[in-house]
């Protein structure tokens, strides 16, 4: 089961290149972030058209998730849990983040698509909003190592994990995606018992996720690796090969991402 996670930045900005690269690709499951676009107007007639399974949760001109599958999904929910008083001011969290389901090959495994708030400015009022819903995901994570579940979090985690993870970590000290919080509550998260694909099959400097569509950022590739893969122990055990697919950012058209991949036995 070949997996990728993707922020598209805007699907409908970006149709194109999304339809040029799943048929390049075919992923049996396209995980996508900022899609920008309502459930009712995203254009899953063309996707269906291609063979996937569709399954959304939009939010008009903002954020949203959708997962796409050439296999059946199942038991899909939306909504990351605990949003109710997430905010402590007794508000609930609309904004359109995250979306589970179990997805049918070989084995059943559970997709959890995540697309974690930015936090910047930082420190201040979207900061706060991230910690907490990074309380949230921590909570969500502990649940499925208690359930000892084939079971993977993946997505734009806005997270920049160590200092080789960025071109230029410097310029980063003070940004919500590499303050010292942010790191800590991944890592938190991390430490439950998940293994981050990426690191598990590569080691060192020089790979990224991310390269700004400002300063010529792809050309000089001063990008940032904020893309993650989690897997429970369950889903590490048919974990085959976790690498990014850094060309995509070159193509016409781009997201400002590229697309991260893991192959599974499953």
């Amino acid at each position: 089961m070949k997996i990728a996670t993707f922020n598209i930045n805007g699907v409908k900005a970006r149709i194109g290149a999304l339809t040029d690269w799943l048929d390049d690709a075919q992923p049996d499951v396209a995980v996508l972030q900022e899609i920008k676009s309502v459930d009712e107007n995203f254009p899953r007639e063309m996707f269906e058209d291609k063979g996937y399974n569709v399954e959304t949760h939009g939010q008009k001109g903002f954020n949203g998730v959708a997962l796409l599958s050439k296999l059946r999904l199942e038991d899909v929910t939306r909504g990351l849990p605990g949003a109710t008083g997430a905010g402590r001011e007794g508000v609930d969290d609309v904004e359109a983040r995250y979306i589970e389901a179990t997805v049918v090959g070989d084995k059943a495994v559970r997709i959890c698509g995540l697309y974690l708030p930015n936090g910047n400015p930082a420190p201040g009022p979207k900061y706060d909003y991230k910690l907490r819903w990074m309380e949230r995901l921590h909570a969500r994570a502990q649940e499925l190592i208690a359930h000892e579940e084939v079971a993977l979090m993946c997505g734009d985690y806005n997270i920049i994990p160590q200092a080789e993870d960025a071109a230029r970590p410097d310029a980063w000290r003070d940004d919500a995606l590499f303050r010292l919080e942010s790191r800590e509550a991944f890592r938190r998260i991390l430490n439950l018992g998940f293994t981050e694909a990426f690191r598990a099959r590569e080691a060192g400097p020089g790979h990224y996720s991310f390269w700004d569509y400002q300063a010529g950022a792809w050309d000089k590739n001063d990008g940032i690796r904020i893309d993650h893969f989690l897997l429970t122990p369950q889903c590490a055990d048919l974990l085959n090969n976790c690498w990014i697919e850094s060309d995509v950012r070159g193509r016409e058209k781009p997201s400002d991402h590229v697309p991260v991949w893991v192959d599974l036995a499953a």
